[in-house]
């Protein structure tokens, strides 16, 4: 019989340890992410500032090429060093935000692979195992420049919910990124609604967010985010001709609490 308590006790010992490790774990990511936020708030500030100064150089320029002489060389210099500044700034805020939407946290075998069953045969969307990313094509998601989900779109996320709200996904939260490419908003009843890509892009978060709370998914459990044309994964078309693949919306699986 003490054999039996002593094992019953060290269990629940066993048990709470590896509890207050989780909650640790959860609590140092959490500090983590709170520092990362803020180092991308200071580089995107500071990305703002350059691009500033960029244009103004480049707006020097056309003036000084225009009179000839000395001037223009040295201004060619600064935009460049500017331009190299401008792109190391932008993989390092890209790199960042990566790593804070995903966590470095791996989700479990039984959820992955739910998952993965769920984005085979679908042609508006992809699953990355490797980072939690479940990415919708906004092609097929939207109508261009609309921010209403189509009724086949609907049905794929509401499936994507049934998946979230499962023994293996309840415990894990969602974060709802909206991208476009970088061709600019152009109708003026578009406009009207969507003044910028950075409005698009978060509208379009806001319309799955709303198909996801319908469909069972605590409000506590989703936040959304929109880049705008700034997060590419691949080159846009020369001449406002943009690029599909930027055109997506990707949900971020992390852990509950992130």
């Amino acid at each position: 019989m003490r054999t039996v308590k002593l094992s019953v006790l060290f269990l629940t010992f066993t048990c709470l340890m590896l509890l207050s490790g989780c909650n640790s774990e959860l609590n140092d990511l959490k500090v983590r992410n709170s520092t990362q936020q803020r180092r991308i708030a200071e580089l995107e500030s500071e990305l703002q500032t350059t691009k500033v100064r960029l244009e103004q150089l480049q707006r020097q320029l056309e003036t000084a090429e225009g009179r000839g002489g000395i001037e223009a060389g040295a201004l060619q210099q600064k935009i460049a060093a500017l331009e190299e500044d401008l792109a190391k700034k932008k993989e390092l805020i890209s790199t960042m935000q990566k790593q804070l939407l995903y966590g470095g946290a791996s989700l479990p075998v039984e959820l992955t692979t739910m998952l993965e069953d769920f984005a085979k045969g679908k042609e508006m969307i992809e699953y990355d195992s490797s980072r939690g990313i479940v990415k919708f094509k906004s092609d097929l998601l939207f109508e261009p420049g609309s921010d209403v989900v189509a009724s086949a779109a609907e049905e794929v996320i509401k499936g994507l919910c049934q998946i979230m709200n499962s023994e293996y996904g309840k415990n894990f939260d969602v974060i709802i990124a909206g991208h476009t490419d970088d061709i600019r908003i152009g109708k003026p009843d578009t406009r009207a609604k969507h003044p910028t890509n950075w409005h698009l892009s978060a509208h379009r978060a806001i319309s799955v967010l709303n198909i996801m709370s319908s469909s069972g998914i605590s409000p506590e459990r989703m936040s959304i985010r929109g880049f705008g044309e700034f997060r590419p994964v691949a080159p846009n078309a020369p001449n406002q001709k943009g690029n599909s693949q930027n055109r997506r919306v990707e949900i971020y699986i992390v852990p509950k609490g992130m």
